[in-house]
């Protein structure tokens, strides 16, 4: 599906969302499509993602607000690579409209002089996807680094004069324990980032993790689950975070615009193998392979396999389950017909009304997906 030139509404504005998928090595837990480097050259992939950004991204009049670059690893591209992509991307978007620019990145994937790249090409925001400061932990999850070389990025990004430095976690993992989770997180908070995000690990079909869940090596546990998110919002919010979102901490001025967007139910243009979009209740993805990607591009500018509208109830749901999420809860009008639960929920000390929105506690946003699922 192609919006033409002409045809986006006035003032239209875009979460812009790139998928790089290569990465080194395949983590165990990791659903998201991605491999690693070797079956499609990655310059030719870079060609065919600048092509489709050429293709389907609106005219500068109705410039994307945000720029998101995920995978995979993006940070794994080489500088030439990133160079060539930024230039073309450039043709299409005028970055000083855009309210930030982000890049996902490994600690092992960049030294100082990439770092200082990625700012000369006018990223603002590093996600840096560190997991666990426990050496334990990082093997069980089959990461590349050492939490040494996690904290010397975080410092190089600093030298480079990255405006916004984001550090990702992940909780309950297999063998972890609460006193590993608590140094994991007092670790993070020593290096002052700017954000912080702390992610329940969720059993994804298609991953080895759930494999081993299948088979009973591992195990789901709920009241283990609740235990680790309260330490770590009572440990970053004590420490100055802002909590604005279920698994996101910021300091001032830090929040994660784009991620806000996607919260809020905003239009977003993904672009890349497996990339989905969302225009005007309008869903449609990008085929889930990398050769077949560039091929479709060379041969008709875009890579879409389907599309779908969404109905008003499915939109109503997935507003629901996003946006209890948040720290501005959701619109009462959305679950009126709920009224027993949701005095239920108050009653529990799970939520508060206020202002006429829903908003969860911190007891309730530790039970966030089945409190949306009473709700819908």
């Amino acid at each position: 599906m192609r919006f033409p030139r002409g045809d986006f509404p006035h003032r239209f504005r875009l979460l812009t969302y790139l998928h790089i998928p290569f990465c080194h090595r395949v983590c165990p837990y990791c659903s998201f499509y991605k491999h690693t480097p070797g079956s499609t050259p990655i310059g030719a992939f870079v060609d065919a993602l600048a092509k489709e950004a050429a293709y389907r991204l609106p005219p500068l009049n109705t410039q994307p607000r945000t720029l998101y670059l995920g995978g995979g690893t993006p940070s794994m591209l080489s500088p030439t690579h990133l160079e060539r992509l930024f230039g073309a991307l450039r043709e299409q978007l005028d970055f000083a409209a855009l309210d930030e620019i982000t890049m996902e990145a490994n600690p092992a994937t960049f030294d100082l002089t990439k770092a200082r790249l990625f700012r000369e090409l006018g990223v603002t925001r590093v996600s840096l996807g560190i997991q666990s400061f426990t050496p334990h932990v990082l093997q069980t999850l089959g990461r590349e680094h050492d939490p040494e070389q996690a904290a010397e990025a975080v410092a190089i990004l600093r030298e480079a004069g990255m405006p916004s430095v984001n550090i990702d976690l992940m909780f309950s993992i297999p063998g972890q324990s609460i006193d590993d989770w608590r140094e994991t997180l007092e670790r993070t908070i020593s290096l002052n980032p700017d954000h912080v995000s702390a992610y329940n690990l969720t059993y994804e079909e298609d991953t080895a993790f759930f494999e081993s869940l299948k088979r009973g090596e591992m195990n789901a546990d709920e009241d283990r689950d609740a235990s680790f998110y309260h330490l770590a919002h009572r440990l970053l919010t004590s420490s100055g975070y802002d909590h604005y979102e279920t698994s996101n901490y910021a300091r001032p001025g830090h929040h994660s615009s784009h991620n806000r967007g996607y919260w809020q139910g905003e239009d977003y243009i993904g672009l890349g193998p497996s990339a989905v979009s969302t225009i005007e209740r309008v869903r449609s993805q990008n085929v889930a392979d990398t050769a077949r990607y560039v091929e479709m591009v060379n041969g008709i500018g875009h890579a879409i396999t389907g599309s779908e509208a969404i109905d008003p109830e499915a939109w109503r749901i997935e507003r629901i389950a996003l946006g209890l999420r948040t720290r501005e809860g959701i619109p009462l009008d959305r679950v009126d017909s709920r009224a027993e639960t949701l005095q239920s929920l108050v009653d529990a000390g799970y939520a508060v009304i206020q202002d006429g929105r829903l908003v969860l506690t911190e007891e309730g946003s530790a039970l966030v997906d089945p409190i949306a699922g009473e709700l819908v």
